[in-house]
């Protein structure tokens, strides 16, 4: 996994998260067309990476209109997945903010076929966590201690089962439709 990483302005010591990319993501498409990077990508774990030049990319999107289709689809998606993140970050209380982003991970992670039944690997640490949700670090440890105690999963490590798939989806008033995953598969 890799992420989108702002360090807050004065303030090395502190930086925020703003997106998770997994295998397989076209990370920083964006770029493209800005030319720039507003934020650091860091690694979460082992992540393998390749590059593409602007060059190639210019011309990928003067000679195949479908694969510029497809790439204008990730940003999209990408902006898809940012804007559900300010909704839930606004509308969530920790606990559910927390099973928001698990479910999120999952239906992903699941889409290529990255999970073992309910069960799937989520190499953050709960700094990290706390750094993508907007907590302290002891409320990310409470909010994953309540969504164990409540029977909705199992959290071992970097190691997510998730017992109640429903009841979980429930919490996070989570809809996979923003997700859009049957389009990108297409």
């Amino acid at each position: 996994m890799s992420a989108h990483a702002h360090k807050v302005q004065g303030r090395s010591d502190v930086q925020v998260i703003t997106a998770i990319h997994i295998i397989g993501d076209f990370t920083d498409l964006h770029g493209f067309m800005t030319k720039r990077l507003e934020h650091d990508v860091i690694s979460m774990g082992q992540s393998s990476v390749e590059f593409i030049a602007h060059d190639e990319l210019s011309r990928i999107t003067q000679e195949f209109p479908h694969l510029t289709r497809l790439l204008w689809l990730a940003t999209t998606f990408d902006a898809a997945v940012h804007r559900r993140w300010l909704v839930a970050a606004a509308s969530l209380r920790s606990s559910a903010h927390l099973a928001h982003l698990v479910c999120e991970l999952y239906t992903r992670q699941r889409s290529i076929g990255a999970t073992q039944g309910l069960r799937f690997t989520l190499p953050i640490l709960q700094r990290e966590l706390a750094e993508i949700l907007g907590y302290s670090p002891i409320h990310i440890n409470r909010a994953v201690r309540d969504l164990k105690d409540r029977g909705l999963v199992r959290w071992v490590g970097s190691e997510v089962q998730i017992l109640d798939w429903d009841e979980l989806c429930r919490l996070a008033k989570f809809d996979p439709d923003y997700l859009s995953m049957e389009r990108l598969v297409h």
